[in-house]
């Protein structure tokens, strides 16, 4: 194992400059953005990202950054908190499978509210995003799986190193630029925290894991500017955060061709509200009920065939609340089942779908009666990117029926199309704005690379119709 695993990623991001990313890197940054946003706008609505708008308010601070459609300002690392809590809390936001964690709300959230209190070009604050995005996935990637068995959520834990790297990678510009990132890394682990217990007792908790992940990697960066440093080998060091928050950790595989190989890319981009890990399940159940023209009164049986990282946690058939049925595989199925061949074309699961099936019983009836059970195929085609699954619905007439989906869409190997992103970009926004101020705002977004700051993009965003 190197020995300056934080040192080198801290250099990485030092060095990245927005004109020298490959073009697929840059496309993807706009990706990005414009699913971060409509996420944004429709976390932004629920009841959570109330407590935590109210609370910055309350607190006050400087107004130096924007909170998301509103033109409320506070100072960075409130703004990003509250953003990041629109952004990250209704689990439609991307992912990266294999290091279970969730880039974009944080890093982004983070990038915006440093670049706008400072007053930075946009290709800056593009460069910090993807550095926050590789570093965050690759340092995530060494120390899973085993820091997922001993109970922490990685969002929450290698969140702050995204927006950490992201924010000092805007705040320092000078020679000891890399050992000012590295030491920001060092600071920022010392505030890493996430349990899982949630999982098991409910709690409105995992709502804002990404939040205060993302905040604490802003106040990192500020401290580090007010002259506080953290250790610069606390990744690797002897009781540094490897050895605390896992069993086993690999910073070789972290750091293999940092640079060259962009591992933001394997980041999928959600069609649903729910876990990555149960995207080809929903979708091999709404294709069996499409081609076969199925109700849940024409089923007998329902099984899944799934990898063994689903079994367990994401296979509960009883969720005690929305966040714990949106992480149930069973429960998902079930909400497609429910609906059977009343299922619309493209249709979306939204948190407000997983609120209204745990008031039916008849949904939760349809979970019970789910059986997830270890596939070798399923287990086969299971990547760091993606999950796949194998659903087998037992007819009343004694008809077997299958689909098996090797990987959901909106995952690295079936993405979907930049028309796609827009598409559903200005579907979301067209709730909030009209349709001229749309197309203002995507040109925006599209060309944010040319900006001279990101004063333009959050006055579009704080527009009312």
């Amino acid at each position: 194992m190197p020995i300056n695993a934080t040192q080198r990623f801290a250099d990485f991001a030092a060095g990245l400059n927005y004109a020298a990313l490959p073009e697929t890197v840059k496309e993807h940054l706009t990706i990005f953005m414009l699913d971060y946003l409509r996420v944004a706008s429709l976390g932004q609505r629920m009841p959570w990202s109330a407590w935590a708008t109210n609370l910055a308010r309350e607190l006050g601070g400087q107004a130096h950054a924007t909170v998301l459609f509103s033109s409320d300002r506070t100072d960075p690392e409130r703004a990003t908190f509250v953003n990041t809590t629109y952004s990250g809390s209704i689990d439609a936001d991307d992912v990266h499978v294999g290091s279970m964690l969730h880039p974009g709300c944080i890093v982004i959230s983070a990038a915006l509210a440093i670049g706008e209190a400072r007053h930075l070009r946009g290709d800056r604050i593009l460069a910090a995003i993807a550095a926050g995005y590789e570093n965050m996935i690759r340092i995530g990637l060494a120390i899973q799986p085993s820091h997922f068995r001993r109970g922490f959520q990685s969002t929450a834990t290698c969140g702050g190193f995204g927006a950490g790297t992201a924010a000092a990678s805007l705040l320092f510009t000078g020679s000891d630029r890399s050992t000012r990132i590295a030491e920001t890394i060092g600071l920022v682990a010392s505030f890493s925290g996430g349990l899982t217990q949630f999982y098991h007792s409910g709690s409105t908790v995992k709502r804002i894991h990404a939040a205060h992940a993302a905040g604490e990697g802003v106040h990192a960066a500020l401290l580090a500017e007010a002259g506080f440093s953290g250790p610069v080998d606390i990744l690797e060091g002897k009781d540094g955060f490897a050895r605390a928050y896992a069993d086993g950790h690999d910073f070789d595989k972290g750091l293999a061709q940092l640079g060259t190989t962009w591992r933001l890319l394997e980041t999928a981009i959600k069609p649903h509200a729910c876990s990555a890990r149960v995207l080809s399940a929903v979708e091999a159940t709404a294709a069996l009920c499409s081609e076969h023209q199925l109700t849940i009164a024409d089923i007998k049986a329902i099984r899944v065939g799934i990898p063994k990282i689903i079994q367990g946690r994401l296979t509960v058939n009883q969720p005690k609340d929305i966040q714990a049925a949106q992480m149930s595989l069973p429960f998902c199925m079930a909400m497609v089942l429910h609906q059977g061949t009343a299922l619309a074309p493209g249709f979306t699961l939204n948190v407000d779908d997983f609120e209204s099936a745990l008031a039916d019983p008849r949904v939760m009836a349809i979970s019970q009666r789910v059986e997830c059970m270890l596939d070798p195929d399923a287990e086969r085609v299971s990547t760091e990117q993606s999950v796949g699954a194998k659903v087998t619905l037992t007819l009343q007439s004694g008809k077997i029926v299958e689909r098996f989906v090797e990987a959901p869409q909106g995952s690295a190997a079936r993405p979907f199309t930049m028309a796609d992103h827009v598409a559903r970009f200005q579907q979301e926004m067209a709730k909030r704005f009209t349709a001229a101020q749309v197309d203002v705002l995507l040109a925006e977004v599209r060309g944010f690379a040319q900006s001279a700051n990101p004063d333009r993009l959050m006055h579009l965003l704080a527009a009312r119709t």
